[in-house]
């Protein structure tokens, strides 16, 4: 009998208030699958993580290998987990930070693409990064991420 483990994930939604209100900075996945899609490819920047390892530990480091970028200090505001469609759980903390987009310098993996054509590439984990207001946040972001910018909302009033 093989044993299915969860799998996980953990990340950082940096939010920022402006003068338009509360922005958020989401990535937009990389990869071929994603190239084309707008709404249902942006995400909170995470990453996947062993059991052994905690989720806010996690959090941090794979904010720095999504963005090259060492996470911000500040005080977390824990946003809970969600369950995403394909199983995986999430699990994000809000961190108030400001970001220049330009900044990034995106980890990277590597797949056989085209498929079956034997040949890898590599390509960013995000290809990019933007701040987003909520409203605009809600339309681009993973369904099931939707519910930390609810969150968020909720705590920042």
């Amino acid at each position: 009998m093989t044993v299915r483990t969860t799998r996980r994930s953990a990340g950082l939604l940096l939010f920022r208030h402006t003068d338009e209100g509360l922005e958020v900075l989401l990535g937009h996945m990389g990869g071929p699958f994603f190239a084309k899609k707008d709404a249902g490819a942006w995400t909170v920047p995470k990453g996947e993580y062993d059991p052994s390892e905690p989720a806010w530990e996690a959090a941090r480091r794979e904010f720095q290998e999504e963005l090259g970028l060492a996470p911000p200090d500040g005080a977390a505001v824990p946003l809970g987990e969600v369950a995403q469609t394909g199983g995986k759980i999430v699990t994000a903390w809000a961190v108030e930070a400001d970001l220049d987009p330009e900044t990034i310098v995106p980890g990277t993996f590597t797949m056989e693409w085209p498929p079956r054509s034997g040949r890898t590439r590599e390509f960013p984990e995000l290809d990019r990064v933007a701040w987003f207001g909520l409203r605009r946040a809600r339309a681009l972001i993973i369904t099931a991420q939707a519910a930390f910018l609810d969150r968020l909302a909720e705590h920042s009033g």
